[in-house]
């Protein structure tokens, strides 16, 4: 898939995931630097992936989705980007974000080589939405082509609600 930043192209690395397909194992880092393994997940799930929530965009989003969590009462929401713990433990004290949960894939990188999430050329992961399903079928994915733009959270959160 190509995407852009800013309208320069960039490469994603791996297989980018469709409806159907299954989440592979992953093993990310929690703000408490203890690890979150897929297994380590139940029930139905949205995974976004942002490249860091220190920029104007992921920062916007992860406050729409924490304020919008309260539509999905049974739905836990993590947001995965290579922010170091610290740094995401520090954000989401200042922003406030107690609703979704972040974590971090600095150290595997495995929920990128799950997702075929990382851009090759920065390091960082792309921006993407997955909802996953109680048996760890992905229902609805979406890869943003130009990841400064936000994704469709209606989208998302309908399909989330159905799945």
């Amino acid at each position: 898939m190509k995407i852009t930043f800013q309208g320069n192209p960039l490469t994603l690395v791996g297989t980018q995931l469709k409806p159907c397909d299954a989440l592979g194992s992953f093993t990310v880092t929690k703000n408490d630097l203890s690890p979150l393994t897929l297994d380590g997940t139940k029930g139905v799930r949205i995974f976004l992936t942002v490249p860091s929530l220190d920029t104007p965009v992921c920062d916007m989003e992860v406050r729409e989705f924490n304020k919008r969590a309260a539509e999905l009462p049974d739905v836990t929401i993590y947001t995965v980007s290579m922010d170091l713990p610290f740094a995401q433990a520090r954000w989401c004290g200042a922003a406030g974000v107690q609703s979704v949960v972040t974590v971090s894939d600095y150290m595997h990188k495995d929920f990128a080589a799950a997702t075929g999430t990382m851009i090759a050329e920065l390091g960082l992961l792309t921006r993407a939405a997955f909802v996953v399903d109680a048996s760890g079928k992905v229902t609805y994915a979406e890869y943003l082509s130009e990841i400064t733009e936000q994704p469709n959270y209606d989208a998302i959160l309908a399909a989330a609600k159905s799945a």
